[in-house]
């Protein structure tokens, strides 16, 4: 039985007005304490004034929704922005830094705390006949 693998598995769906399923839930929870706000600063000021601060709120939770950079929702392009930010903007390449982690790529460690293995190549010849002559008997 053959299945069908949908190519773009990562893209997200529109369901109400446009908006996919996290985009709408940001949009509820932006809302919820953007009337929040509104309801409990209008018992002590007037709606008028009370409605400033919710409109700020619904504004930032739409942009926070909306948002989309290369392919990159808000919350991973201000992460990754202040990633830039922090690091250096220039490198400079030394002999006895190794710096390519596939963790933590830009945080340098000295190559002296590494150990030195030295590989002996005669050893490794002796091992791959070993191999070869184990392979021929099978």
């Amino acid at each position: 039985m053959q299945y069908k693998i949908p190519v773009q598995i990562e893209n997200e769906d529109p369901i109400f007005l446009w908006l996919s399923l996290r985009q709408l839930a940001i949009v509820m929870i932006g809302s919820a304490i953007a009337y929040y706000v509104f309801k409990s600063l209008s018992l002590r000021t007037s709606s008028e004034i009370a409605l400033i601060p919710s409109i700020f709120i619904i504004l930032f939770t739409l942009v926070i929704a909306l948002f989309k950079n290369s392919e990159m929702t808000f919350v991973p392009f201000i992460l990754a922005l202040l990633r830039f930010n922090i690091n250096p903007k220039e490198r400079i390449w030394a002999n006895t830094i190794d710096s390519f982690q596939p963790i933590d790529i830009g945080i340098l460690t000295n190559i002296d705390n590494k150990k030195d293995e030295k590989v002996d190549f005669d050893e490794k010849i002796d091992k791959m006949k070993e191999f070869s002559e184990n392979i021929e008997k099978i």
